[in-house]
């Protein structure tokens, strides 16, 4: 009896990357990336877009004993393009539009060669991102207190 066994492709960091920024990409960014497609493939929906909750869970101290936080909300989305490319789309939140269009382009950057497009989208939410933490950062240090001690002389 042969019995297939089911191989497990390797992690792919860059996939994991671009997923994460596609994850905190805005609806505004996708659309724009969307609309200069040129060609759109015919995309087909494999599962949802949906939207769920999962438990977050935390540990007390960092490496004690697990428990439940609370709840947040995600949505999903599975496509298939007609190329045979499946891609993915999960996200905080409930938008359901953000999660299926994501899921296009993880599928998109999936062909061979890339795609321009991707490309340029995932640069584009990377710059932002990191524009925002520069703010964030020049925001907190505007309001960082420097606090030091004066030693006076023995009296």
């Amino acid at each position: 009896m042969d019995a297939k066994v089911k191989q497990e492709s390797p992690p792919n960091p860059a996939r994991k990357e671009a997923m994460g920024l596609l994850a905190r990409a805005t609806l505004d960014e996708l659309n724009a990336a969307w609309e200069a497609l040129a060609d759109k493939p015919d995309v087909h929906p494999v599962r949802g877009p949906e939207t769920g909750l999962v438990m977050v869970r935390g540990r007390i101290g960092g490496g004690g004993d697990p428990f439940n936080l609370g709840e947040a909300t995600v949505s999903r989305a599975t496509i298939r393009l007609s190329t045979g490319e499946i891609g993915h789309g999960q996200l905080l939140g409930t938008d359901k539009q953000r999660a299926r269009l994501a899921a296009i382009f993880d599928a998109l950057s999936q062909r061979v060669g890339g795609n321009v497009v991707v490309d340029a989208l995932l640069r584009r939410i990377a710059e932002r991102l990191q524009q925002e933490e520069r703010q964030k950062a020049e925001e907190t240090a505007a309001t960082r207190v420097d606090f030091f001690t004066m030693v006076r002389g023995d009296d």
